[in-house]
């Protein structure tokens, strides 16, 4: 069997020696996936967005008994500065320095404090607000007390093929269905409430605003504060003219933060909205007719006033949202493990497959980075995105054939680049190239900390990026694109390595931490990972000089051919040379990512790289590793490593290992370490999965990375991985 797509997979024929025959099932097979919910979860919500911006619902639909958020990737703010300070402390902050073989680098951590920690805490995201059913007497009087027990027959659904939630109730005798959406093209939000209480009058919606600040490290599920109206200010305009039209903006709330201001804007049928309390930022919006058993009400979100203008309207938005989500079904990758097949374990693959697919296309498909851990379901590591997880969290979307959701936020290295070559070449006097961040936010700024500036796994990134790219798009203007920026990260990559002249070997490091960061960054040196991810991404950067006809600079291949040898030792690699030779009974090295499997599974093989030691390697990770501290891309990352070992049963294990966890509406839990959901697992599964059915370079037979026995694998427009 061959398959054939066009770069962007706009479509799939499917060829065989006999005859030609259907796709995929696609719109039955992700159907069959749902998530429904008869009550409230605590923890996480069903959600409806478009990769910028989400909307996390409780059981009605809405946020009236959870306060579920609503988050950005452009609603960003900053604190007030400490007291006692000014800008030009923020400006003038330097860190510690720490000697590099012999030579003083500054860091951006160990400097001044409050400063230090209002730049770890600064920019910091903010939740745009709350959205809930307003109950109300015969009167017109606000019910307070209603909770979510007086509801009966409670159902929901998500529609994952038009992003639709449907939310059913039974209250006061009376049913009730909410139907909301999301805007693909604009950040609004769709609310269809049809019930007889609408029409009699006991049934709105009210908007409430939060403080947000950077104080918390981690925000879930909750973001913000609801009980501190002091600390904020909400302003309500109204249009004083006779509205024209469903999507002409009747109110919008100014809510201000400090010096940030964002707008929230109300559009759809004939409403009246009040503040009850002058000192709260509650506001109550009722239908002015109670002619219609329907209340229809779109709720825009931005950073600009819209008063005057038109909003997307209620109808839109719910058509808006089924054919953008038809079109990412039926346009991009697929993988069906279930159709077929005999292993009871392949519903659950699926399952897993298409909820991640929907999750990620809400979440992690914005315009910048996605936020490390929960992205726009809550909050972690003060609400910023981390370089090096870029990776985990986006990689997949070139193997998916999703480059127009890729090509969103792939411009961040070109948009970085500035600042990257500003931080290696000025701030840490390395006489080449730019060094990427890791935790920062949209201006390309390093946050302070010793990890942060530490971490180095994150430099090659862009090097497996571009190459993605070039593969599905093989034109000059690929190369151009990324000319530069292979060049400045190759540079810094090259003059980073030290020269030993004792062992006659580029050395990496110290200081420096591995991926696992529980290493001592003073002593960590040639990390076997790390060694392989820099002989790779040099190599990648002289092939793409090499396919420009242009020349490779001579330091590159010097590096990429001297680099120490893999630090190894009775017959398996070590996580960096020097370390104790019994770390691998050793918790404090035990308990954290395992990269030793990323040598060859994540990466493929690299010149030095001895396959049955590395094999040899995985197989002692598993037998002596802890995973139960395992978490998130560690599970895939097992699997690539065993399909790429030729052991496809124990690839399956891991990728449906119990301690992997996805719950009822697909968001994967974060384990011991983070709180749930943590997206870069559900990216590294769609990574890993797609490796294992479409295979990699070198690979033979169909889906590789899947037992013979037992699984039936169908792929439409899936790309080889490396």
């Amino acid at each position: 069997m061959k398959f054939f797509a066009s770069a962007l997979n706009v479509c799939f024929i499917l060829l065989t020696t006999n005859s030609c025959r259907a796709l995929i099932p696609r719109q039955s097979l992700v159907s069959r996936f749902n998530p429904t919910r008869n009550a409230s979860s605590l923890i996480t919500p069903m959600q409806v967005g478009n990769g910028n911006f989400a909307f996390g619902a409780d059981v009605t639909g809405l946020q009236t008994f959870q306060p579920f958020n609503i988050l950005s990737s452009w609603g960003w703010k900053n604190d007030s500065l400490p007291p006692g300070t000014t800008q030009a402390d923020v400006d003038n902050y330097h860190g510690a320095s720490l000697l590099n073989h012999g030579r003083p680098v500054e860091y951006d951590f160990g400097g001044p404090e409050p400063i230090q920690q209002w730049l770890i805490a600064n920019p910091n995201r903010v939740n745009l607000g709350r959205v809930g059913l307003l109950f109300m007497d015969e009167s017109g009087s606000v019910l307070q007390d209603i909770l979510e027990s007086d509801l009966d027959a409670k159902s929901q659904k998500l529609d994952l093929w038009t992003g639709i939630i449907t939310s059913t109730f039974v209250y006061a005798g009376e049913q009730v269905s909410v139907k909301v959406a999301c805007g693909q093209e604009s950040d609004v939000v769709a609310v269809s409430i049809d019930s007889t209480l609408v029409s009699q009058g006991k049934l709105g919606i009210f908007l409430d605003f939060p403080w947000n600040d950077g104080s918390s490290k981690f925000s879930a599920p909750f973001v913000g504060n609801f009980s501190v109206p002091d600390m904020h200010t909400t302003t309500l305009s109204v249009a004083s003219a006779k509205y024209s039209g469903p999507a002409q903006v009747q109110a919008e709330i100014a809510h201000t933060m400090d010096a940030a201001t964002f707008y929230t804007s109300l559009a759809g049928d004939d409403v009246a909205i009040n503040r009850p309390s002058p000192v709260e930022h509650r506001y109550n919006i009722r239908p002015t007719s109670k002619r219609s058993s329907t209340l229809s009400i779109s709720v825009a979100y931005g950073t600009l006033t819209t008063m005057g203008q038109t909003i997307s309207s209620t109808a839109d938005v719910l058509q808006s949202s089924a054919s953008t989500w038809d079109q990412y079904w039926s346009s991009s990758g697929f993988i069906d493990v279930l159709t077929g097949s005999t292993d009871s374990r392949a519903l659950e693959l699926q399952r897993r497959i298409i909820l991640s697919r929907y999750l990620m296309r809400v979440n992690d498909a914005g315009d910048t980075p996605p936020q490390e851990v929960s992205n726009l379901i809550n909050f972690g590591f003060f609400r910023k995105f981390h370089m090096e997880q870029y990776f985990w969290h986006c990689v997949h979307w070139a193997l998916w054939s999703n480059w127009d959701l890729l090509g969103r936020s792939i411009d961040i290295y070109s948009r970085f680049l500035e600042t990257s070559i500003q931080r290696a070449q000025v701030q840490q006097g390395w006489p080449a190239g730019a060094r990427w961040p890791k935790m920062t936010d949209p201006s390309g700024r390093s946050s302070p900390g010793e990890i942060n500036n530490l971490l180095i796994w994150e430099q090659p990134h862009p090097m497996v990026f571009a190459h993605y790219e070039y593969r599905a798009f093989p034109t000059t203007a690929t190369l151009e694109k990324w000319e530069s920026i292979i060049r400045e990260t190759a540079d810094w990559m090259s003059v980073f390595a030290w020269w030993n002249e004792t062992s006659e070997v580029y050395d990496i490091g110290p200081p420096m931490y591995v991926v696992s960061e529980d290493t001592n960054p003073n002593v960590t040196m040639n990390p076997a990972f790390e060694l392989s991810y820099w002989r790779f991404g040099l190599g990648l950067a002289e092939s793409w000089l090499q396919m420009m006809g242009k020349d490779v600079p001579s330091q590159w291949t010097n590096v990429r051919n001297k680099l120490a040898k893999l630090p190894v030792n009775n017959g398996t690699y070590m996580v960096y040379e020097g370390i104790e030779t019994d770390f691998w009974t050793d918790p404090a090295y035990t308990s954290n990512h395992p990269a030793l499997v990323g040598l060859y599974g994540w990466l493929p093989a690299t010149p030095g790289l001895d396959l049955e030691i590395a094999k040899a390697t995985a197989e002692k990770v598993w037998d002596t590793w802890n995973a139960t501290d395992f978490w998130g891309w560690d599970f895939p990352m097992l699997a690539m490593s065993a399909a790429r070992n030729g052991n496809p049963d124990m690839a399956i294990n891991w990728l449906l290992n119990p301690l992997f966890t996805f719950d009822d509406v697909g968001m994967p839990g974060g384990g011991v370490q983070v709180p749930s959901p943590y997206f870069p697992g559900a990216g590294a599964l769609l990574l890993g999965v797609a490796m294992m059915a479409a295979g990699w370079d070198g690979s033979t037979g169909h889906a590789p990375g899947f037992p013979e026995v037992g699984w039936n694998v169908e792929v439409e427009g899936i790309s080889k991985s490396f």
